[in-house]
């Protein structure tokens, strides 16, 4: 697989530059030249963002510029040697002598972005780099460096009992330092005979994900990153936050820290955020709540601006009516004739983007699309968000076995095809006559109801709010609110509201 990334006419064992700037413009001038790049600045530009975040220049005279990007043609490496070695912002202060370029494209996939860290965490091996240094032809490097990428991941095979250390790791572009940073802190780990585990916020997603029972009985947590991860789980915990270098350079510090618990215990403030464990109890209830809140900026700008559009009149944005307003016409429509809109597709997207990553955005935002304009609502938005997502789960099962070559057409072309037909058809066929009957016999159901009957029915939802704040009652209570204003009834959710402010003032 690296030869396919790695090619000799993207090799120069003499690079000339003699500053960061020359020998970045060296290596994207040999991508380009190899016809590796659909646009060459634009790459370059990305290149150059990444290095304003961080320097790439790592220990041991290494670099890595990267970038992910559309700009990126096919997944790529370029290696260039640097005899007397440069000023590359290192993270030891030393020249740097062995730079790799890597360029990846946007929807690169899965397969490329673990064979690009596999060769960031090779240049750890002091015996590969000296031999980097000592080659004589692009012939030579591709040969070592195909030879120890294809090793396999040794270290991996190590204690399997409850870790003493946990681990995150994570930087912006999720293609080198989230991994070297893994496999300096596993392999310094291994050395000090400690058990260690550590989870890798990469561009393939979340990998060797830490279970609650792990946190639980970890003495010390490391969160090495550049980028937000998920940290209301480490409540309570000894933790201690660190730029990703930091697991590079020191991970015999960070790991004696975390067994010493030294680090401050962390502590959330607010409501948090979903276990990222026990999948099998929370995943449910994980994927709802990650449509809902997603749907939640939509609800709260667009009813703001319905509520400021009453301030003109309760009928003022009805042309027909004598109130009428434009002003109130205008933000009546911006709020609810298109934010509220958006709100039941988009909460389906991000249900099935928690479910599939990305590829089941698509396909469930379809699924919600269509419970909306077929009277589906809100109960069918869940449902579409659900087939999406675990629509795209099967194919990616399905379309799994399918040669190397393809696996770029996958996230781009193979998913959202099958994926929304899959969901369309779910949705068409079975889903939206009985959801719609459902939605529309309860909506008929509350306008029926009394004076009385509605505020028993206020005073249950704004009880459920109150009850546990945050809590699954409270978010049932508020889920129950947000799907009857889908159908356009208010009432319901103007209780919920009420009865989730009073315990904030005492």
């Amino acid at each position: 697989m690296i030869n396919n990334m790695l090619s000799e006419n993207c090799i120069n064992l003499d690079l000339k530059g003699t500053n960061k700037g020359q020998i970045i413009d060296e290596l994207v001038e040999m991508l380009n030249a190899a016809g590796k790049l659909n646009d060459k600045e634009e790459y370059k530009k990305e290149i150059l963002k990444r290095e304003s975040q961080s320097s790439t220049g790592l220990e041991e005279g290494i670099a890595i510029p990267h970038a992910k990007t559309s700009a990126v043609k096919v997944p790529s490496i370029a290696f260039g040697l640097s005899k007397a070695g440069v000023d590359y912002d290192s993270l030891d202060g030393e020249p740097s002598k062995l730079f790799f370029m890597i360029a990846a494209p946007a929807n690169a996939s899965d397969t490329h972005i673990e064979v690009l860290s596999k060769l960031t965490t090779t240049l750890l091996d002091d015996d590969i780099r000296e031999r980097l240094l000592n080659a004589t032809s692009p012939k030579e490097v591709i040969e070592i460096l195909s030879t120890d990428t294809e090793k396999g991941e040794e270290h991996d095979k190590r204690d399997t009992g409850m870790p003493e250390v946990l681990a995150v790791t994570a930087c912006p572009t999720g293609i080198a330092h989230t991994y070297m940073a893994a496999d300096a802190l596993i392999k310094k780990a291994l050395a000090m005979g400690i058990n260690i585990k550590v989870e890798t916020n990469g561009s393939t997603g979340v990998k060797n994900e830490l279970t609650d029972e792990e946190i639980k009985n970890a003495k010390g947590i490391i969160v090495a990153a550049d980028k937000n991860v998920e940290m209301d789980r480490f409540a309570g915990k000894h933790v201690e936050i660190v730029p990703v270098k930091e697991g590079i350079k020191n991970p015999e510090k960070l790991i004696k820290n975390a067994v010493a618990q030294t680090a401050p215990i962390y502590s959330v403030s607010g409501e948090k955020t979903s276990s990222s464990s026990k999948k099998e109890r929370t995943g449910f209830y994980k994927h709802i709540m990650s449509g809902v809140s997603n749907m939640l900026p939509f609800v709260v700008g667009g009813g703001i601006l319905i509520a400021l559009s009453f301030m003109f009149g309760i009928h003022a944005s009805d042309p027909s009516d004598p109130s009428f307003n434009p002003l109130a016409k205008l933000l009546s429509d911006i709020g609810g004739g298109n934010a509220f809109f958006l709100m039941v597709p988009v909460m389906a997207g991000f249900i099935g983007m928690s479910i599939a990553d990305r590829p089941g955005f698509a396909p469930a935002m379809v699924g919600g699309l269509i419970s909306l304009n077929n009277g589906g609502g809100f109960l069918g938005g869940l449902i579409g968000g659900f087939l999406g997502g675990y629509s795209v789960v099967l194919l990616k099962k399905v379309f799994s076995k399918l040669p190397e070559s393809l696996e770029g057409i996958k996230p781009v072309l193979l998913y959202p095809l099958f994926g929304i037909f899959i969901t369309g058809a779910l949705m068409y066929g079975v889903i939206i006559d009985p959801i719609a009957a459902l939605n529309t016999g309860v909506t008929n159901f509350l306008e029926t109801l009394g004076t009385g009957n509605l505020i028993l029915l206020g005073a249950v939802l704004a009880g459920m709010m109150a009850v546990d704040m945050g809590g699954p009652v409270n978010k049932s209570s508020f889920t129950f609110g947000i799907a009857m204003i889908a159908t356009g009834n208010y009432a319901p959710h103007a209780a919920v509201m009420a009865g989730g402010m009073v315990p904030p003032l005492g």
